[in-house]
């Protein structure tokens, strides 16, 4: 009869102090970068960051001028491109769903 009283006061104390926590919602937000006449820019890189200026993060497009931003939790971000010396405008306050993907493109113009 102890033994059960043990096993079921560790039993009361583990489940009184195990947290479970509700999974974040994540997304993607993708898209392409070109340049001023609309043309794929392979090898650009991207920034993200929250829209409050946070958790900066950066990638690069791939050969078709194509970029991904994978299991993020799901929020505003602020997004930018520059590739030698041209840059693209902020865009700003850009939404990541957790359904599908976000879909953007970034135009890089003369500085």
């Amino acid at each position: 009869m102890r033994t059960f009283a043990w096993a079921w006061i560790l039993w009361i104390t583990l489940a009184a102090t195990t947290t479970v926590s509700a999974p974040v919602p994540v997304g993607t937000i993708e898209g392409s970068v070109v340049d001023a006449q609309g043309k794929p820019v392979a090898g650009a890189s991207v920034v993200m960051q929250t829209s409050d200026g946070q958790h900066p993060h950066a990638t690069h497009t791939g050969a078709t001028g194509h970029f991904q931003f994978t299991h993020f939790a799901t929020g505003q971000y602020d997004l930018c491109a520059y590739f030698k010396g041209e840059y693209s405008d902020w865009a700003k306050r850009v939404p990541l769903r957790s359904q599908k993907p976000t879909e953007i493109t970034l135009r890089l113009n003369h500085r």
